[in-house]
């Protein structure tokens, strides 16, 4: 299968949101209605010439499953942030390039399912397709929403919300935190912490060991402290599902610092560049690849190589390869299943290679 690639599509309609924030939607042609099929709680991966330099950013769609015709997106302007601020900019009419869907924080559909859906900030655009999808495709299901902000004028999709709730008054329960704006029930304010959910599943708001999957998203640290708090409340690590996407800084990967790799390449191997062969849409080409300096990714971008890529962090998993011969370490991993590991895929923003020769097949799934 090739690597997905990005499609030129015009946006349909732009819509504010916040004082920072706006939902962007796509206009999908008939033709690639099945291209840009997607699974509640992808993303899509935006590309443009911002200031002169290429520069990519995902974002997760926040449509749900009976949406024909266009996808839509959420974007949140953050701080020094020039795509996000860039993305404010654009209009109806506009064009721009777009990577069909992908990512794997995905609620199944199908069935009956209760679903609890943690969010914060941004954080709230896969949570909001997950919750439509399920609610609209399973008649039986139920959603519970925690929505974390600072106040209630950075509530993203309150509209859409407000929607959810009017429409599914017995099988959708929509719970505000917000840590700068009192409100009347006392437990609703603050953060969204370890704390505010274990008295929250006290009180009897939040049942999470009755929950068939708990969805997380927002920033790294509450990603983090939610997760342990559902896992001391007992939850199992396979009902816990959340993404890290946090995109690294500049338009273009950086290399990060070489660890201490026992099987590393030796220091004059290390020096010419390890042989790396890549396999991208059926063709082969071979770059040299620094371990001491580059990634795999950032080498092929000096090479003039345009291998799919997004967030450059190890996060989104756009760049996942498969090793077919030889050997390479990741500087970091946050996307990558063990299983995923063990049959030897990688990502290539974080990959250097340990071996004189590395093979790296970008079509493998």
């Amino acid at each position: 299968m090739a690597a997905p690639r990005f499609h030129e599509l015009e946006i349909a309609s732009v819509r504010n949101e916040t004082p920072d924030a706006v939902a962007i939607s796509f206009a999908i042609p008939e033709e690639l209605e099945d291209v840009f099929d997607f699974l509640p709680g992808q993303y899509l991966t935006l590309r443009a010439d911002v200031d002169g330099e290429d520069m990519r950013r995902s974002y997760s769609i926040c449509s749900q499953l009976s949406d024909r015709g266009h996808r839509t997106v959420g974007v949140k302007r953050i701080a020094d942030g020039r795509f996000s601020s860039f993305a404010q900019t654009l209009k109806a009419g506009d064009r721009i390039e777009v990577m069909p869907p992908q990512g794997r924080f995905t609620a199944k559909i199908g069935g009956r399912h209760d679903y609890l859906l943690l969010a914060a900030g941004s954080g709230i655009t896969p949570c909001l397709s997950i919750a439509k999808s399920v609610l609209s495709g399973e008649r039986d299901s139920t959603v519970t929403l925690l929505y974390a902000n600072r106040n209630s004028a950075s509530v993203m999709f309150r509209d859409d919300l407000n929607d959810l709730k009017d429409r599914y008054t017995t099988r959708f329960t929509l719970v505000h935190v917000m840590d700068e704006e009192a409100q009347d029930v006392e437990i609703m304010n603050g953060r969204l912490d370890a704390e505010k959910l274990e008295n929250l599943a006290s009180l009897g708001v939040i049942d999470p060991k009755s929950a068939d999957a708990i969805y997380i998203c927002g920033p790294e640290p509450m990603i983090r402290s939610a997760s342990a708090a559902m896992a001391a409340l007992g939850v199992g690590e396979d009902r816990i599902r959340f993404e890290l996407f946090t995109p690294a800084p500049g338009s273009a990967p950086k290399p990060a610092p070489v660890k201490e790799k026992p099987d590393a390449v030796p220091a004059n191997e290390a020096t010419q560049g390890a042989a790396v062969e890549i396999i991208l849409d059926g063709a082969r080409r071979t770059i040299r690849v620094n371990a001491q300096s580059d990634t795999v990714l950032s080498a092929a971008q000096k090479a003039g190589l345009d291998l799919p890529w997004s967030c450059a962090g190890g996060m989104c998993c756009t760049c996942r390869c498969r090793i077919v011969e030889g050997r390479a370490t990741m500087d970091e991993n946050f996307s990558l299943e063990p299983w995923e590991i063990e049959a030897g895929f990688t990502l290539s923003c974080q990959s250097r290679p340990d071996t004189e020769k590395l093979v790296l097949d970008f079509d493998a799934q």
